[in-house]
């Protein structure tokens, strides 16, 4: 996965690596190998943003993108990342034969002219990352949290193509909805906005 080190990252990869499977998460400071480890997953040194993924993913069943420039960055490297390096791993998936592409972008990314206009670049940024996903014909699915928060996770969401409505979400919510994603093949080709709710996730996923 790239964002290895990231906070919904993170989470992530303790939960794949808990149920036996091999989570690798790509990072760009070996500092951070040991946080990975810790949790049980395998650290992979590239940078998205000067680095070509492609050899790291040999042998891979899914990717997942939950890397981002994140806050204080300025457009240009929101530029480079939210969209470059989410674009450079679905070359890299295509070149490589990996098919599921799990994209973690953002509730408003759809419509990003109307976002505020500090968050415009960003959204715009995963607007079109998104749309270069869905274009490559993978099996992908594209997840759009709203505010995310470090509240404990409740194991309920809402999700929906369009929920209507803004709001927020855990980030320990939205990696357990990452991998009953993996998990439901249903999820392939959809797109669907995520914020806490009172449905349990594995049916809020199946029902997608």
């Amino acid at each position: 996965m790239a964002g290895g080190h990231g906070q919904i990252g993170l989470r992530l990869l303790e939960r794949l690596g808990a149920r036996g499977d091999r989570a690798r998460g790509l990072i760009r400071n070996p500092e951070h190998t040991a946080d990975l480890e810790a949790v049980g997953a395998e650290a992979v040194l590239c940078d998205l943003e000067s680095e070509d993924p492609t050899p790291y993913l040999d042998g891979a069943d899914a990717i997942v993108f939950a890397a981002g420039a994140g806050p204080g960055s300025g457009d240009e490297r929101k530029r480079s990342m939210d969209y470059g390096g989410a674009v450079k791993l679905v070359e890299a998936a295509l070149a490589t034969g990996v098919a599921r592409y799990v994209m973690v972008s953002s509730m408003g990314a759809s419509d990003p002219d109307h976002a505020p206009e500090a968050m415009r670049a960003y959204q715009r940024a995963k607007g079109e990352a998104d749309a270069a996903l869905v274009a490559a014909r993978l099996d992908h699915t594209i997840v759009r949290p709203g505010g995310l928060t470090n509240d404990p996770g409740t194991g309920s969401i809402s999700a929906a193509v369009s929920l209507g409505r803004r709001g927020t979400v855990s980030r320990d919510d939205v990696a357990d909805t990452l991998v009953a994603v993996l998990d439901t093949p249903s999820t392939v080709g959809k797109t669907f906005e995520l914020l806490a709710g009172d449905t349990p996730i594995r049916a809020a996923v199946s029902r997608l």
